[in-house]
């Protein structure tokens, strides 16, 4: 008797499970990493910490429980206890816990009021070193007065550029700084201080220094790629500025094992987004800075778009023990490989390079033994471990393994094709469930934001879900993304709407002339840059049966300075100038300048608490196409930001879902 498997749902969401942050121990036998879930009845998502042997003999077990958001394990240096953030004291603040590996209790360490955005253990595990920022004294102030908590705020005195971030709102005053807590009191010791931010802090080998990231610009908030690596004594002291002879962002910076050269990211190019990230090293005195990977066109950051990620940053540079390879990520082809650069030559070998995205990974003491989350088109990111240079890999967990054999899943194929100038580009196309190649089938084609980011070969349960109800769902990556050298990301700097329409029209030609596609209902959608390029095509072509516009970009003159991206826009875009320096610029390379051209049925989404595309960004596109008589409605989500598709409360991103659906059922006809 054959086992009846069912289509994939919008409330399977509720029963995903997803992995973060794997961290091996010391020894190279444990691994603790994290495991959300989302409470049905609340609509809250819960992390706990979860360890799994490195052997993978035993199952993986629950280590810390409780209603709460655990996150960013770390082992102490000899292996005996694991710090971590929590919130289990209080759900809006975290604070560092820490809890010994043998069993016993988790302990506050700190009792600090303000912001972590990350932590280390000192090489001897006697403190911490932490990125931390304080509450405004107004805010404390506010919260110790009932009366004054009630009254909420008076008024907002705004006087740096950069006052507010998506996702997290408003921002303080306060500055990220550098801070060092003991372990065992939590005493805190603030060693930087001021208007300028520090980031990124890590210990030297021995534990005297701090290496960080700063931008001692003048006017920071206009020079925000004049970052820096400074060094201070771990006791606090005189900050020192490390020469690399080059202009140009810095970031993710670390020491080499014997403490004499520093590896970071950095980019070459002042304002420039879409160029690579590339690795330096540079010694710890100062000097010229090397470009390991500039004879290879390579990205070094991460920019793989999922809807089912673990929110896990990436490792800064990974140095050998003997100091001559270092360990970094790239984006690439779809692919999120894991390399080793050789700090001599320059040149790298490919560590885990199987189809699909490394999303995190640590190495034991010894770096003899490899942990590191991995995920493709089939799967969620799961722990895996490998001894370092063997290619053989065990997976230690496979959480949503029982969900995702009770569901009838599509066929992915991935194709290479040629836009109309010739320019070779990547795509894939997602057949629906029970798929007869006898049968035409509707067609939705979805853009992917940034646009300086890159659809790859990860599990998106948006493009199963749309699969499950009849769709072939078909994605790509224009020119404007990355992940297939600096040329490509660069291809439309200043010229939003060019090439990369072009390469979506030949992605929607190539899309029509399958045999199993009916050219006739084909549908359009995206989010972000991928809602401009939606409404841009609405504009330009009556081609598509419907459209869903997404949190879109839709008037470059009223996005300056609305988005929290402020000014920056000119950097997004690649501009030459400002917006009233080059009017007709910005206004040619606005989707809603072609609107009085659309007739294409549209839907538009967007977020009410959408900071880096304002919800009248949307709102325009709305309007316009109301008071041309097209077909069109607006759904807003309160409290929602830009990322509701992927980190938004799980009933909004079922609704959301079930939006889109309806939309594309009315005018597509698909046949579930």
């Amino acid at each position: 008797m054959t086992e009846t498997k069912r289509p994939l749902t919008a409330e399977d969401l509720y029963n995903l499970q997803l992995v973060s942050d794997p961290q091996i121990s010391p020894d190279g036998q444990h691994i603790i990493f994290g495991l959300s879930r989302v409470d049905r009845k609340t609509e809250k998502k819960y992390v706990n910490l979860w360890l799994a042997a490195a052997d993978g003999r035993t199952p993986p077990r629950q280590f810390t429980y409780g209603d709460q958001t655990d996150t960013h394990p770390r082992w102490s240096p000899d292996g005996t206890t694991i710090a971590f953030l929590s919130n289990r004291k209080d759900e809006k603040q975290m604070q560092i816990y820490t809890i010994p590996f043998g069993g016993g209790e988790a302990r506050p360490v700190t009792n600090a009021q303000g912001s972590f955005a990350s932590f280390a253990w000192s090489p001897d595990g006697s403190q911490f070193v932490a990125q931390f920022r304080q509450k405004d004294a107004d805010v404390l102030e506010r919260e110790k007065d009932e009366q004054k908590k009630k009254l909420g705020i008076v008024v907002r005195h705004i006087t740096n550029v950069n006052y507010k971030y998506d996702g997290a709102g408003y921002l303080p005053q306060e500055k990220w700084h550098v801070w060092t807590f003991d372990a065992q009191t939590g005493e805190g010791n603030q060693l930087t201080s001021g208007d300028t931010q520090e980031t990124e802090p890590c210990w030297s080998p021995d534990g005297r220094t701090i290496l960080f990231v700063s931008n001692h610009h003048p006017e920071p908030d206009l020079h925000p790629d004049e970052t820096e690596l400074y060094l201070i004594p771990a006791a606090g002291g005189e900050v020192v500025q490390i020469e690399t002879g080059h202009h140009g962002r810095k970031f993710s910076p670390t020491f080499s094992p014997d403490g004499q050269t520093i590896a970071y990211l950095g980019r070459a190019r002042l304002g420039d987004w879409g160029q690579n990230s590339c690795l330096y090293v540079v010694p710890t005195a100062g000097g010229q800075a090397r470009n390991l990977s500039a004879a290879h066109d390579l990205h070094l950051s991460l920019a793989s778009l999922t809807d089912v990620g673990s929110n896990t940053p990436q490792p800064p540079p990974t140095w050998s023990v003997d100091g001559h390879y270092i360990y970094i990520q790239a984006t690439e082809l779809g692919n999120q490989p894991l390399l080793a650069f050789d700090v001599q030559t320059g040149e790298y070998e490919r560590i885990v390079d199987e189809p699909g995205l490394v999303g995190s990974f640590s190495l034991d003491a010894a770096q003899n033994q490899l942990a590191y989350l991995w995920g493709n088109t089939t799967a969620t990111g799961q722990v895996w471990q490998r001894r370092l240079h063997e290619p053989h890999a065990t997976p230690l967990t496979n959480f949503n393994e029982e969900l995702f054999a009770e569901i009838n899943w599509g066929r992915l194929e991935e194709v290479w094709f040629d836009s109309a100038d010739g320019h070779e580009l990547h795509g894939w196309v997602l057949t629906p469930p029970d798929f007869d190649p006898a049968r035409q089938y509707p067609a939705i084609i979805e853009i992917h934001g940034g646009p300086m980011m890159q659809y790859g070969r990860v599990f998106m349960h948006e493009f199963h879900f749309l699969a499950a109800q009849g769709y072939v769902v078909a994605f790509s990556n224009p020119r404007g993304s990355q992940g297939y050298g600096d040329a490509h990301a660069a291809a439309i700097a200043n010229r939003w709407g060019t090439v990369d329409y072009a390469d979506m029209m030949a992605w929607a030609d190539y899309v029509a002339a399958l045999p199993y596609v009916d050219a006739q209902r084909m549908g359009v959608t995206g989010g972000s840059y991928g809602g401009y390029m939606t409404t841009l095509i609405i504009g330009k072509t009556h081609r598509f049966k419907a459209a869903v516009a997404q949190r879109v970009v839709s008037n470059l003159l009223s996005f300056y300075g609305s988005s929290d991206l402020n000014w920056m826009t000119e950097y997004l875009i690649g501009a030459d100038a400002q917006p009233w320096q080059d009017l007709a610029g910005y206004w040619q390379q606005s989707p809603i300048s072609l609107i009085g051209n659309a007739r294409t049925p549209t839907l538009v989404i967007h977020s009410e608490a959408d900071l880096r595309c304002d919800q009248e960004q949307g709102e325009q596109v709305f309007v316009a196409l109301k008071r041309l008589g097209v077909d069109t409605e607006l759904v807003l989500f309160p409290e929602e930001s830009h990322g509701l598709s992927r980190d938004g409360r799980t009933d909004r991103r079922i609704q959301r879902l079930h939006h889109i659906k309806r939309w594309f059922d009315q005018y597509l006809q698909a046949i579930s």
